[in-house]
């Protein structure tokens, strides 16, 4: 029973560091939208391109799915998206999936609209 309890433990805490940088990413997108000035907005752009391999990382936003294909809106780069999110001050888009590199820096960003 101890062990079965462990390792109810060590899964739930794996689960718990799987999810972090989608939450962080999540709180970051929030924190932009939402600012009400340019300096905060962009202090909160430098923040969040540390989670990135690059400013250059490419976003995929899903615009539509059938049958398991997946239609794209025009492809652009996290640095580009922050600074839209700046700009647009709401954040209509939710995270799908997140890839990393092998230092666990983001490299590919899948959002789907709300």
């Amino acid at each position: 029973k101890k062990l079965e309890m462990e390792e109810e433990a060590r899964k739930e805490e794996v689960r718990r560091k799987a999810e972090e940088p989608y939450r962080k990413l999540e709180s970051y997108f929030s924190a932009i939208s939402n600012s009400n000035n340019i300096a905060s907005a962009n202090s909160s752009i430098n923040e969040a391109l540390s989670l990135f391999a690059s400013k250059d990382t490419p976003v995929l936003i899903v615009i539509s799915e059938e049958g398991g294909q997946k239609d794209y809106d025009r492809p652009t780069t996290i640095g580009e998206y922050l600074n839209y999110l700046k700009d647009q001050k709401k954040n209509m888009n939710k995270i799908n999936q997140l890839q990393f590199d092998s230092s666990g820096k983001i490299t590919e960003v899948e959002l789907v609209k709300n």
